[in-house]
């Protein structure tokens, strides 16, 4: 039976509050709050258990199908398996590498190398001119493993083969590995990253509440949400491909969006509580209307991150399902874990204050309502007063802002950009400075012989490719034991992330290969490390316009039915979009080096991994989304109250400004953590999340939102006759005036609690 609660002086005909499916879950939550924490410890049991049985790995790089790059790199599994492997370059410097000292000591050191687990080959640069620089000082090594995924090579034998060199190295040698598996293994361990963002939320939450109860309620949830969806990482990683970086942006996203939204109900809950309802009345009032906010924000976040299926890539899909676990198992805490948390503490939410400058004090109108602070009361007014020149100067600002991403070089970072200290950076300087930009990128021909004329055949094709514009180096073709395979290691005069070598690559398989091989009956692929990842940047870049279009479609529909209006769904849409192009700009400011590279540990421009920018986008499209709800769901409450759309501004701006900005600041700090981190990669994804958060929450929310529903009058809440019919009635804003009017008559008259 459905339960209501009626005001205990109620006349006749006063109609009663029906708690909606949001509210009596948050009262059964509430009651049965010891169950409701045992079943969250049960289940995170139970997802560590599984994951640990039936987990999969992680993946490192991936392959497009269908592309000219994965059709190599199966004939390179299926012919050539030692070569298919991940590769580590062993780059060896001295005054005369082939003198005979120098080489006892490096085949020497190549021997050791052999014994080691997971190596399956080392090759001998003697046997092969093209190992040995010009100047004979600086030779290379490719020593292979019997891992195709980096990931997959332990860190304690990629340290045995560092400590090899490490024991070889001086006296006249200069030692560096370089590849994959070295980044990985001096990478930071995971956990450090989040703790940093918890802590710095903490410290963020303690000034904004002042309470050790109030602020502890957010990092509870977050903490909560956190083990849980970490723990189900496994699982995921066993049904679809999980790149190694999706589960510190899934663990990220939790975090920020977890004390997001429990910051949200936090708020609304002190509210009610200073208006003077019970614990539990206000726990089931809190969910019934911040929570329908909640739900909505993390179904436009789980829509946004749901995009990277267009993609069409499996590192893709294995993004967008962690982070979409994560989104969900901190909304199912949020539901569930918030106000069983609330059972317990709810009474005591202003105490343990911490004495953090002047007690801030909240006032409750008449009718109930939270009266909001002056200062954003103020702001409010300034804004509205204005509206026409915050709105363009808004504009101009994010369009500024957005106009270095014109020039953005998109390419996958490499050894070159890790930090100088690092051997695989030393490694990669060496190889660069010995035998030029394109050794440390080559090209991998893989030529699949058929019935083809042996030798002349293939003279024929390394004779092509040799004469190809932007090539440096051929090597001689290696046959496999079958004698079906050829494979020719070609190096280009560029580097991997040079757009020279893009157009060497589209110019040998559309022209050089198809002259070369014409009438010989070889089928030939051009693969290896950097052609696969220039497919990857190209297939990315060219569905993004797709991406972009569904994921706003999408949302702005969303928008319509929660909101049941055309303008606020279409001018949010719009909204975002300029956000996203402002911090796509900042962020290529920053990888362009320079003064402001360098504050951030990037010594020398960068270029744009092409799937940053699709999971940047999913990304701060959903958190945008969030703030927007956040705001429109509090100006919608006003506007059904009120009808006026001058106060429902007020109201929401006003209303909202203190948890926009606290929610931004955390959300700010938690992806800050991620720009400390050596990996490129993961810097461009923290400077580009906090670039977008700090426009979104100030010039997007504060300024430009409320400045054009000014301009734009009533016709904000618009909707056309002919939707009326169609469009449900969500009440995504719940109706708080309903639970004030059911407040106990016993209760005392609403007091000013701290703010």
């Amino acid at each position: 039976m459905t339960e209501t609660y009626l005001p205990a002086d109620r006349h006749d005909g006063a109609d009663p509050v029906r708690p909606g499916p949001l509210g009596r879950l948050a009262r059964v939550s509430f009651r049965r709050r010891g169950m409701v924490l045992l079943a969250w410890l049960v289940g995170l049991v139970l997802a560590i258990g599984l994951s640990a049985s039936f987990g999969g790995e992680k993946v490192n790089g991936a392959s497009l199908p269908g592309s000219d790059s994965e059709q190599a790199q199966t004939l390179l599994k299926e012919r050539f398996p030692a070569q298919a492997g991940d590769r580590i370059d062993v780059v060896i410097r001295a005054d005369n590498v082939a003198g005979s000292a120098v080489r006892s000591r490096v085949e020497a050191l190549f021997a050791e190398m052999e014994d080691l687990p997971h190596v399956a080959e080392v090759e001998d640069p003697y046997a092969a001119a093209a190992a040995v620089s010009p100047d004979g000082r600086t030779l290379v090594a490719r020593v292979y493993l019997d891992v195709a995924n980096p990931n997959d090579m332990p860190v304690e034998d990629t340290e045995r083969l560092l400590a090899a060199t490490d024991k070889a190295d001086g006296e006249g040698l200069e030692i560096a590995l370089t590849g994959r598996a070295v980044q990985q293994a001096k990478a930071p361990q995971g956990g450090s990253t989040e703790m940093l963002g918890l802590i710095a939320a903490a410290v963020i939450l303690l000034i904004t509440f002042g309470s050790l109860v109030a602020a502890g309620l957010p990092l509870a949830l977050a903490v909560g949400g956190l083990l849980v969806s970490s723990s189900l990482v496994g699982l995921v990683a066993a049904v679809v491909d999980v790149p190694d970086f999706a589960p510190l942006i899934g663990a990220m996203l939790g975090i920020a969006v977890g004390i997001d939204y429990a910051l949200l109900m936090v708020t609304r809950f002190r509210e009610l509580r200073a208006a003077g309802l019970d614990p539990e009345l206000a726990t089931v009032a809190t969910l019934d209307t911040a929570g329908r906010a909640v739900v909505l924000a993390g179904g436009t976040v789980i829509v946004s991150m749901g995009g990277l299926f267009a993609m069409g890539l499996s590192i893709m899909n294995g993004t967008a399902v962690v982070t979409m676990v994560a989104v969900l198992v901190v909304m199912l805490a949020a539901l569930t874990l918030f106000p069983a948390l609330l059972g317990y503490l709810g009474r005591w939410i202003e105490r343990l204050r911490l004495p953090l400058g002047r007690r801030r004090v909240a006032r409750v109108s008449a009718d109930g309502h939270l009266i909001p602070a002056r200062g954003w009361l103020r702001w409010s007014r300034v804004v509205q007063r204005h509206s026409a020149l915050a709105a363009a100067g808004g504009i101009a600002v994010l369009v500024v802002l957005a106009v270095p991403f014109l020039g953005v070089r998109f390419a996958m970072p490499d050894a070159g950009n890790d930090p100088e200290n690092t051997s695989s950076r030393q490694g990669y300087d060496m190889l660069t400075e010995a035998f030029g930009p394109g050794s440390s990128g080559p090209l991998l021909v893989v030529a699949d012989l058929g019935q083809a004329a042996g030798d002349t055949a293939l003279g024929k094709l390394r004779a092509g490719l040799a004469a190809a514009d932007g090539v440096a180096a051929v090597s001689p073709p290696r046959i496999n034991l079958a004698g079906d395979t050829a494979l020719i290691t070609v190096v280009p005069t560029t580097g991997p992330q040079d757009s020279a070598t893009v157009d060497l690559v589209r110019s040998v398989r559309d022209k050089t290969i198809p002259a070369a091989v014409e009438g010989t009956g070889i089928q030939a692929h051009v693969g290896g490390r950097t052609a696969t990842t220039i497919d990857l940047n190209s297939s990315v870049v060219d569905r993004l316009p797709y991406l972009i279009g569904g994921v706003v479609v999408t949302s702005v529909l969303l928008l319509l039915v929660a909101f049941r209006s055309v303008v606020i769904a279409v001018t949010a849409a719009i909204m975002n979009l300029l956000s996203v192009a402002a911090a796509y700009g900042v962020l290529a400011f920053f990888l362009d080096g320079g003064w402001a590279g360098n504050l951030i540990g990037i010594d020398s421009p960068a270029p744009l991994a092409g799937y940053v920018p699709v999971i940047m986008f999913t990304l701060l499209f959903g958190l945008s989304m969030d703030y927007e709800v956040f705001l429109i769901s509090w100006m919608r409450e006003t506007w059904v109250r009120t009808r006026d759309n001058s106060r429902a501004i007020l109201g929401g701006l006003a209303g909202t400004g203190r948890v926009i900005t606290a929610a931004a600041s955390i959300m700010m700090v938690v992806f800050a953590a991620l720009i400390a981190l050596d990996d490129v990669t993961m810097k461009s994804f923290g400077i580009g999340m906090v670039a977008a958060i700090l426009v979104d929450a100030t010039i997007v929310r504060m300024l430009l939102v409320p400045a054009v529903m000014r301009l734009l009058g009533d016709s904000n809440w618009w909707l056309p006759r002919p939707l009326e019919r169609w469009v449900p009635r969500l009440h995504v804003e719940g109706r708080p005036d309903a639970y004030l009017s059911a407040r106990d008559a016993e209760a005392p008259t609403p007091a000013a609690v701290g703010s």
